[in-house]
């Protein structure tokens, strides 16, 4: 590829609208007002006083004023949950946190201590350096590996379970735990002095995590532990403020969690005498982002079942605090939220809760406020139906927790959503997401013409459902750093159930997250009744070969039988190719007639 057209295609997946901040970026960078915006000198108790003239004792003042309306008062216990589901989800991860284990990503733990070793990879054993400005190291990479392995434990999430612990049990243990989670984190990571402070995003995730657990466990406060969540508060949005125009230029779930973190700053802290702007310019990134991000028929721009979700939890939590702050939003937001809602309804598995493993998947779970497993996406739809409706989506059950934390004990008493059913079959064209419906079968499946940067070479990919059961399902997307070739594997054509011409990708892949030769679908049918539903779309991903292949893929489903016909048409005859049928199965017994 000439350099000319790597510069084009670099260009288009960065996006031509984010353009004119990445050179604001790299203007400040080199110019040094980034370094002088972000020297830990601007972040200290000292200057913190000097302009907010905030006192311990004040501290406290502040967050007592805020606990009555701010998820203080609930009593989750309301919410029936079996004691496997609570022990499974709550109890364990607490009681093998305070042993000296930490949960990561929802699945496993690795060795920690108590409190955590907040600048230590523990997967790999490796600490990454304190001290030092972050500009200079935070990278992703030899010799420190992911960053994500650092910041996984320091979005402190397990500040949900300890004080949802607490409120469930009364055992102080739990309420002391969740602040001593916030001394330590606070006590390890002075202002841009560690690679913690790198991501505004999870700058945003920390400040949520804080905020909740402040508020739930404010008996076990002292008035300097007051002070310190105030202070970083304070901290956490200077930081987001001065950066965030790199957040907006990702055109990604970044300049959202970034955004709510300056707008809940500026509403929950007057004090600040950058409470307004704060408010203001949050609010106004947040419709911004949420315009552009969400689109038309709900789709999300990052291709992402999972990050579908962050940006839901985001926007729930913005929701929930408006209500209770009685802040006024605007209709724009809500329209975009609704619209995301509705769609994550389509995707969401009615037996297991569960959606296709659909995109990027980083673990994040962004609001943990239910006893359910983090593949179980009903918690947040309860949620967000009942934001978006005043009514339920599903009936009473354990992923009401969520629900009861943030809008109230009067939302569990909201009636069942009657008006929306299941269409037979649902095209959802401004993301090309696609869906039939049998019996007790479903399939969802891709045709999308990029015009945002894709996330995987997976164009027509089938998924399929039965009962509850991943039967035909995506190979997911592992590690963002990795050079093992198993890693490196899941982000191939190969890793979905789809075509693969001569053994190469849809699409050619370019530095980090980025994709080349974007693939361009066209969708022939998609149409349903009772007795029969069809789909067919093609795409050009392989249009770069010599032979010029179009794969075209046909599905028909008839009560629970499905057919799935691929045809390749070769616009160059006299070029040959070979051509892979992959399908990602099910673990268990198949047969093959």
């Amino acid at each position: 590829m000439s350099p000319v057209r790597k510069a084009y295609w670099i260009a288009k997946g960065v996006g031509w609208d984010n353009i004119p901040r990445r050179m604001l970026q790299a203007w400040r960078q080199k110019t040094g007002w980034l370094a002088k915006r972000l020297a830990p000198e601007r972040f200290t108790n000292e200057v913190f006083v000097a302009e907010t003239g905030m006192t311990a004792q004040a501290a406290r003042e502040r967050l007592e004023h805020l606990a009555p309306g701010f998820f203080g008062e609930i009593t989750p216990a309301t919410v029936a949950v079996s004691s496997e589901s609570q022990t499974t989800y709550l109890a364990t991860p607490c009681n093998r946190l305070l042993a000296g284990e930490s949960l990561y990503f929802s699945r496993w733990y690795a060795q920690t201590g108590f409190p955590p070793e907040f600048n230590r990879n523990a997967q790999d054993g490796i600490d990454w350096p304190t001290g030092k400005h972050w500009r200079t190291f935070a990278k992703s990479g030899p010799p420190y590996g992911d960053l994500k392995l650092l910041w996984e434990p320091s979005r402190l999430s397990m500040l949900y379970l300890m004080a949802r612990n607490f409120s469930r049990t009364h055992d102080a243990r739990f309420a002391e735990a969740a602040w001593e989670l916030i001394d330590a984190w606070v006590e390890q990571n002075p202002p841009q002095l560690t690679g913690n402070w790198a991501c505004g995003q999870e700058n945003a995730f920390r400040l949520m995590a804080m905020l909740f657990a402040a508020s739930t466990c404010l008996s076990a406060a002292t008035d300097e532990r007051c002070l310190r969540v105030v202070r970083y508060a304070w901290q956490c949005t200077r930081h987001i403020d001065a950066n965030i125009n790199y957040a907006q230029s990702q055109k990604n779930n970044h300049g959202i969690s970034e955004a709510l973190a300056l707008w809940t700053a500026g509403v929950l802290f007057p004090s600040f005498p950058n409470a307004a702007h704060l408010a203001k310019r949050g609010m106004a990134i947040l419709v911004k982002e949420t315009r552009r991000q969400i689109y038309d028929d709900g789709s999300y721009v990052q291709h992402s079942m999972n990050y579908h979700r962050v940006m839901l939890d985001d926007l729930l939590w913005v929701i929930s605090l408006a209500r209770r702050q009685g802040v006024e939003l605007p209709q724009s937001l809500l329209d975009r939220f609704q619209r995301a809602t509705r769609w994550l309804a389509e995707m969401v598995d009615p037996i297991s809760g569960r959606v296709p493993n659909y995109g990027s998947n980083d673990g994040a779970n962004v609001l943990p406020l239910s006893c359910s497993d983090y593949l179980d996406y009903r918690p947040t739809l309860q949620a967000a139906w009942f934001a978006a409706t005043g009514n339920r989506f599903f009936d009473a059950g354990e992923w009401d927790e969520k629900l009861l934390w943030l809008f109230g004990p009067e939302a569990l008493a909201a009636s069942r959503e009657t008006q929306w059913t299941r269409q037979r079959a649902v095209s959802l064209d401004e993301g090309g997401y696609y869906i039939l419906r049998g019996e007790t079968s479903w399939m969802m499946t891709r045709c999308h013409t990029y015009r945002d940067r894709p996330a995987e070479p997976d164009m027509l990919h089938v998924d399929l459902w039965h009962n509850g059961e991943n039967m035909l399902r995506d190979g997911g997307s592992f590690s963002y750093c990795t050079t093992d070739p198993v890693g490196k594997f899941f982000k191939t054509t190969a890793a979905n159930n789809t075509i693969e011409i001569n053994g190469t990708e849809q699409m050619v892949k370019g530095p980090r997250f980025l994709w080349f030769n974007w693939v361009r679908s066209h969708l022939t049918q998609c149409v349903g009744d009772e007795s029969s539903r069809r789909f067919v779309g093609e795409h050009d991903g392989y249009r770069r070969l010599d032979a010029h292949p179009i794969h075209r893929r046909e599905v028909v489903n008839s009560g629970d039988h499905w057919l799935v016909r691929d045809r390749i048409f070769a616009a160059n005859h006299k070029q040959k190719f070979t051509a892979r049928q992959c399908w990602r199965l099910h673990p268990g017994p198949w047969i093959r007639e």
